[in-house]
């Protein structure tokens, strides 16, 4: 077995992995890149990327259901054609991972090690029994994976996950598409758009990321609307019948019904890769799920000269906070023992579904009760959204009482991804909404509809200022 010593090892060359590698060199500091899997990251290969290609495709199919009510017409059919689909979402995501293949072949070849690492002790990583790192420092970029329930295994090699939607070379006629949230709703949508029958399956009435419940219950019904959503269904049981999968479930009216599809997609979160990690071998501190107990401010596990970041961490999963955990990692890493907090951005995720979904800052679930107030605004009669046909949905912003400035927001609603850039901003910048009100808003914009939040939230802190003076 060859032993390498090195001053650090970063294990995993995704986002994070590479973002932590070039951070450790930047500091002068003797790395190795570590990588048991394909290279390419997972949001070129099978997440961010090639499920917006395949929204994009969905998008334009369901474009001309609202021709008539424009007063346009069109003689003769649409047909969408599912290999041609799939061809262009597989051509464009193989060059969008070329991209990142050129940057990982830029790495010399010395500094990247292929295999599986796991620790055998504090200062020891074993690759695939032909490599022993002796490292002084180490950083864990491991990302994550589908977790998938055991109750969807009958499915056999009819059960995918998300990974596996972007490698068909046609669509399918039918999908059971189990978890409603953020991959399963993109996803769920996506298909049906594209003429595929899909039966989407919750079990605990959630529908999307939100924690306002105003909003979500508004995002639920905007999702029934369109499909065969039931987010409270109850499985009783999956069978293989040849090339079909038999569902049988209780729907949240308590009925009884079957359902036969081509494919069950299980989309029901995803766990941090850190089994097989040997992690136990260590003197670190782990959690339930055994994820090393970490500071989010420096990605440092307790006092150890080891560090964490991306999805592994089990925290935020999201590209662009995986390269900052990456990079706070790998700068502290080069630096140790001078350990130092990174900047974090304002929290902020995005849906790419129809209506988009946006949550800023802080969530709605997470601000005290008694501390802030609610801006809303309906976009049903929001000028420019009526004037393009996409008037459906809701935003709430919200507000600290003490402070008067914007802490949080979640929203539904058209624009939301360029909405909630503007809210993140806004947060992060720290302006109260009363700043933020005395920015421009052009007319007619469906930003017009941000501003109705923010009046509603500004006279809802004059309400509450006097009511504390009371």
């Amino acid at each position: 077995m060859n032993t390498i010593n090195v001053e650090v090892a970063v294990i995993g060359a995704g986002t994070a992995g590479l973002s932590a590698y070039r951070a450790a060199v930047a500091g002068g500091r003797r790395t190795v890149l570590i990588e048991g899997g394909s290279y390419g990251t997972t949001c070129a290969r099978v997440g961010c990327m090639p499920s917006k290609l395949l929204i994009a495709a969905s998008e334009a199919a369901h474009g001309p259901q609202k021709w008539s009510e424009f007063g346009l017409r069109v003689d003769g059919s649409i047909a969408i054609d599912g290999k041609a689909v799939m061809g262009r979402v597989k051509r464009e995501r193989d060059r969008f991972v070329s991209f990142v293949l050129e940057g990982v072949d830029a790495i010399a070849e010395s500094d990247r090690i292929r295999g599986y690492a796991r620790f055998v002790d504090n200062a020891t990583l074993i690759v695939d029994d032909h490599a022993r790192i002796v490292f002084d420092r180490a950083v864990i970029a491991t990302g994550s994976s589908t977790a998938i329930p055991s109750a969807l295994q009958a499915a056999g090699d009819r059960l995918i996950v998300n990974d596996d939607v972007f490698a068909w070379d046609d669509l399918p006629r039918s999908v059971a598409v189990f978890g409603p949230g953020v991959i399963g709703l993109e996803l769920g949508q996506a298909l049906h758009r594209l003429g595929v029958e899909v039966l989407l399956f919750g079990r605990s009435g959630h529908v999307g990321p939100f924690s306002d419940p105003a909003v979500r219950a508004y995002a639920t019904r905007t999702f029934q609307e369109e499909l065969a959503l039931d987010p409270g269904a109850q499985l009783d049981g999956i069978e293989r019948a040849g090339e079909r999968v038999v569902v049988r479930y209780r729907g949240s009216d308590g009925m009884a019904r079957t359902a036969r599809v081509a494919f069950v997609i299980a989309a029901t979160g995803r766990a941090p890769n850190v089994r097989g990690l040997g992690l136990d071998k260590t003197t670190l501190a782990l959690d339930s799920r055994g994820v090393p107990a970490y500071d989010r401010t420096t990605m440092q596990c307790g006092k150890h000269p080891i560090f964490i970041a991306g999805d592994a961490s089990d925290d935020l999963p999201l590209l662009h906070e995986a390269a900052d955990e990456g990079r706070i990692a790998g700068q502290n890493a080069a630096r140790y023992p001078d350990v130092q907090p990174g900047p974090r951005r304002a929290p902020l995720a995005i849906v790419f579904t129809d209506p988009q979904l946006a949550i800023a800052g802080t969530r709605y679930a997470d601000l005290a009760p008694g501390t802030f107030v609610t801006g809303t605004a309906s976009f049903e009669d929001q000028g420019r959204s009526r004037v393009m046909l996409r008037n459906k949905g809701l935003l709430h912003v919200y507000a600290d009482i003490a402070t008067q400035k914007l802490v949080g927001a979640e929203m539904i609603g058209p624009d939301a991804e360029h909405i909630g850039h503007l809210l993140a901003w806004a947060i992060q910048a720290k302006l109260a909404v009363a700043d933020t009100l005395a920015m421009p808003f052009y007319h007619p914009v469906v930003e017009e509809g941000l501003r109705t939040a923010l009046r509603d939230a500004h006279v809802k802190l004059a309400a509450a200022r006097l009511a504390d003076a009371a």
